[in-house]
């Protein structure tokens, strides 16, 4: 399981170290690819095969499915972690994520996620003012936090 928030700088060449708490889950490579909220998600091999078969398994006749896929597929990429536990994140996912200088990892459950600092920082205002509100909602689930 992967929680947690680490606060690291990209280089001009588009390395960023990989927290070492995360290292292990991932292993010496890993699936990255482009996440909703303007942010890149990062799987382990053996959850992305889980993601890819749920999402082999969607009709291909719905129109929203097909979007999904080739939004969430085209944009994959294998990263391996060098002798210094930095990857280089690709420079179209760095784009996607507005991936500049410095850059906020977070451990989301099964799956690890890369933030632009400004990003996260403006994500996670709005998501504090809705908290309670999501909370609320999700009562019917009996997750007694």
């Amino acid at each position: 399981m992967f929680m947690g928030e680490f606060t690291h700088n990209i280089d001009e060449k588009g390395r960023l170290i990989v927290p070492a708490k995360f290292r292990a889950g991932l292993g010496d490579s890993f699936m990255i690819t482009r996440g909703l909220d303007d942010c890149l998600f990062v799987y382990p091999h053996a959850e992305w095969s889980m993601i890819e078969a749920k999402l082999k398994a969607l009709p291909f006749t719905r129109a929203d499915a097909r979007a999904f896929v080739r939004f969430f597929f085209s944009g994959a990429s294998e990263c391996e972690v060098d002798k210094q536990g930095r990857i280089l994140v690709p420079p179209g996912l760095r784009r996607y994520a507005g991936l500049e200088r410095e850059v906020v990892v977070i451990g989301v459950s099964n799956r690890v996620e890369i933030w632009s600092a400004d990003n996260w920082q403006e994500y996670s205002a709005k998501a504090e003012l809705t908290y309670e509100e999501a909370a609320e909602k999700l009562e019917d689930l009996h997750l007694d936090l």
